[in-house]
């Protein structure tokens, strides 16, 4: 088991040295209250390649995220008092790492949460912080190493690119809990990590590199193939704005989606406005072309193709292979939100301009899919993509890992998050992917959140349950809000197990539903 920081070191703060230890051995501490004193002499702790800015109480209800940056416009009235830390790592000598970690004055339940970020984002997460510290968590964030949701940092910084990939969240889980156990007297008993999109894709870099960090990890909507998800986005673009004539308005994709669930909706058993399983659609966006002259209820011949290639996986032409798969039937509604806009979507544009061709004014019209994914393979090296399934060391400790991915995500194709879970059968074995690992897809939902089907409910519940009380997770009941009120709730079913109705009741609750394999 290894330490909070990997080795035994002491920490000094006011005249008392800590000296960490194995994590398992410390039973979590009972609601333990803290004063405005511990918080303050926090400042004078000593870390590794690390300074603590500030060390303050944030009485409750006055936080205020700074103007601009992630979560400012949410409300944090309700949250209780927390000692707020903020620090700068510099890991490397162009390291420039910003991380907060908020613990609370009383109530803490003895456990650790880091948060992740999305696409190439550079902001504390507050919001995401205030969603741990009211479950009672001590809780960090990191801005990556930059600011800004930008990879315009990259060029000319190798070392700035290696602390977004991987080494910013790493680094600030071994000193947000060195930060813990100065405060309380002991360290975090068990740690979790949460994060959707660049946040999944930094989950699944956790469990990869670094499987003791954490104990149980949430990845939702992973990620985690930047290389291969970014030119999947790019070769959508192309296909879109090949000429005027490929580029599809917002306004039809409309007409695909209605087409789509014609031809697959009730492939269930029941018309409700969401495919339940995208993967036995088959749905050819021919049937929308125009009969006659171009209308607002057709797409044109040109269009069509390009429709096409949104839904096909992207193949490499030279060896056949396929490098990453497309998008799927029920997602229309958001193409406009990945292929509206004159440049593709700017995780994926970034990437190839900074990371890959350095070159701020590259054309993503001249990509070319056999050069190009083997130039960001190599560029990459595994810096930003977590592709490895060998997760053995992280399993092996008995961590959890639950992976979430909607159905109609238009940003990274769902197909990738059962590919990995496949992949980890296949390197793991059925049984220990049984024991250790959850998929949940979410029909209907889109990027994280939102779309036609239920997309909100809670997997860090089930996480702790089957954590630490050896309880697996079953269905999660998820609900689709309007207005503020719950209009329908569904169970998400583990992965290959979908939700099936009963044949009685309303098809807007879950009870009446149950997990079964197609």
């Amino acid at each position: 088991m290894k330490t909070i920081a990997g080795v035994v070191f002491g920490i000094l703060l006011g005249g008392l040295t800590y000296v960490a230890g194995n994590l398992s051995a410390v039973a979590p501490p009972a609601a333990h209250a803290v004063d405005a004193a511990a918080c303050a002499r926090l400042s004078s702790l000593k870390l590794p390649d690390a300074t603590i800015t500030s060390a303050q109480v944030v009485s409750a209800g006055v936080f205020k995220a700074p103007s601009g940056a992630a979560g400012a416009a949410e409300g944090f009235a309700d949250l209780h008092a927390f000692c707020r830390v903020e620090l700068t790592i510099k890991p490397s000598p162009d390291s420039d790492i910003k991380s907060e970690t908020w613990l609370p004055l009383a109530g803490w339940n003895g456990k650790f949460q880091e948060v992740g970020n999305g696409g190439w984002n550079g902001f504390i997460q507050y919001a995401a912080l205030a969603a741990a510290l009211r479950k009672g968590y001590a809780t960090a964030s990191t801005d990556t190493g930059h600011a800004g949701d930008t990879a315009s940092f990259a060029p000319g910084h190798p070392e700035k690119l290696i602390d977004f990939g991987y080494r910013a969240v790493h680094e600030t889980a071994l000193r947000g809990k060195t930060i813990v156990a100065a405060l309380y007297g002991a360290p975090p008993q068990l740690s979790y990590f949460t994060g959707c999109s660049g946040g999944g894709r930094q989950a699944f870099m956790e469990a990869q590199r670094y499987p003791e960090d954490f104990e149980g990890i949430i990845a939702g909507d992973p990620g985690y193939d930047r290389a291969a998800e970014s030119l999947q986005l790019i070769a959508a673009a192309q296909a879109t704005h090949k000429d005027a004539a490929s580029f599809i308005p917002k306004e039809k994709f409309a007409v695909l989606h209605q087409a789509a669930l014609d031809a697959c909706d009730a492939l269930d058993g029941i018309k409700d406005g969401i495919i339940n399983n995208p993967l036995r659609c088959k749905f050819d966006p021919a049937v929308t072309l125009c009969k006659g002259a171009d209308g607002p209820n057709c797409l044109t011949a040109p269009q069509v193709e390009a429709a096409k290639s949104l839904y096909a996986p992207i193949v490499d032409p030279k060896s056949g292979k396929e490098i990453f798969p497309g998008f799927e039937p029920g997602t229309e509604l958001r193409f406009a939100n990945t292929t509206g806009a004159p440049r593709p979507l700017g995780m994926a544009d970034e990437t190839f301009k900074y990371t890959v061709f350095n070159d701020p004014n590259w054309d993503f019209r001249t990509l070319d899919i056999s050069q190009d994914i083997v130039r960001a393979h190599k560029t990459d090296n595994g810096i930003v993509s977590a592709t490895s399934s060998n997760l053995k060391p992280y399993v092996g400790r008995g961590s959890k890992l639950i992976i979430y991915h909607g159905w109609a995500d238009q940003n990274v194709a769902p197909l990738s998050s059962v590919n990995y879970y496949n992949e980890l059968i296949g390197m793991l074995g059925k049984q220990a992917v049984e024991d250790s690992v959850r998929l949940y897809m979410a029909p209907g939902m889109g990027h994280c959140a939102g779309g036609e089907g239920p997309s909100v409910f809670d997997t860090l519940m089930p996480l702790e349950q089957w954590r630490e009380h050896a309880v697996a997770p079953k269905e999660i009941i998820a609900s689709q809000m309007a207005d503020g009120k719950v209009i329908r709730t569904r169970p998400l079913c583990p992965y290959p197990q979908e939700a099936q109705y009963k044949g009685t009741g309303s098809t807007d609750q879950a009870e009446n539903f149950i997990c079964h394999l197609p």
